[in-house]
């Protein structure tokens, strides 16, 4: 039985299967309408999201599967005292699979090495968020051709940004990948990243100013500054609109680069580029289906 904790956790060969599953379900969905029929999947999610949970729980209705879960802690016996570890042995009890999002880096971890289904880290904390990052590489492939090849830049919170650490990784393992981290001082890259792509002798810069880089970029990931990973309220008010994506800095990059983004969007793109045909985030959405459409299959081993 196999988890998915963090995007390391599949080799880049099993990864291209996975793509190419999920490619297949783009162009034939009703080849896969009923391939979950009779099988649960638990969305088990102990802080607010909607395009992940929604996002899971529509991946396995389009496979004909069910979905049971809970979208806050509040509403579950954690609010008693429940450990994540009574949880999943529980949950296990009803359900074949099961999507977890937990505050806390390595909860879905514990869960894992407790459980009876396969677990999903639908994101830990400021730690990993795996199947954004699948669904990234999905929208990149399918959007550029290829995953390999090309400057990337990476704008905003850094440092706490599970999207960010988890993409980095990925991408780590593909060839000629080069990296811009564009962020203000507080919200850097973490230490552990910075010595990844060292010790893979991996090109990178960090910057401040995005509109420095931006006619060097072949692929533009945005993301919010998050309030809830900040310890006051100053600090986030003092960051929060430090990059906002506008036409005039749009207006700075290549014809073909992307602009991708994990979303909840708050001020850091503006509206005005929604009509962008480079602005490639709410496809991504969909991509994120599809993806998770995939995963599912894979880890029930039904694909």
């Amino acid at each position: 039985m196999r988890h998915l904790m963090n995007p390391m956790d599949f080799s880049v060969e099993e990864l291209d299967k996975l793509f190419d599953l999920a490619a297949d379900i783009e162009k034939n969905p009703e080849k896969y309408a009923h391939k979950c029929a009779g099988k649960k999947l638990a969305t088990c999610f102990y802080e607010p999201s909607t395009r992940t949970r929604l996002s899971f729980e529509t991946a396995m209705l389009n496979l004909g599967g069910s979905v049971i879960g809970f979208s806050d802690a509040g509403s579950s016996s954690a609010s008693k005292g429940e450990s994540v570890s009574d949880t999943i042995r529980v949950i296990s009890c009803f359900a074949d699979i099961c999507a977890m999002r937990h505050p806390k880096e390595g909860a879905p971890m514990v869960a894992a090495s407790r459980s009876g289904i396969p677990v999903i880290n639908a994101g830990d904390g400021g730690h990993q968020h795996p199947t954004q990052t699948l669904t990234d590489l999905l929208t990149i492939r399918s959007l550029k051709g290829r995953l390999n090849n090309f400057t990337i830049g990476l704008c905003g919170d850094l440092k706490f940004g599970r999207t960010v650490h988890s993409l980095v990784d990925a991408l780590s393992r593909y060839e000629n990948v080069k990296f811009v981290f564009i962020s203000p001082e507080e919200l850097r890259i973490p230490g552990y990243l910075r010595e990844m792509l060292w010790d893979k002798a991996i090109t990178f810069k960090e910057v401040i100013r995005l509109e420095d880089v931006m006619d060097e970029l072949d692929l533009l990931y945005m993301t919010r500054v998050q309030r809830e990973r900040f310890f006051n309220e100053e600090d986030y008010v003092r960051l929060k609109d430090f990059y906002i994506l506008n036409k005039a800095k749009m207006d700075l990059a290549k014809e073909d680069m992307l602009v991708l983004h994990p979303l909840p969007r708050v001020n850091e793109i503006s509206v005005e580029v929604d009509d962008d045909p480079r602005a490639v985030y709410f496809k991504q959405v969909q991509y994120g289906v599809y993806v998770r459409m995939a995963l599912i299959l894979t880890l029930l081993e039904l694909a």
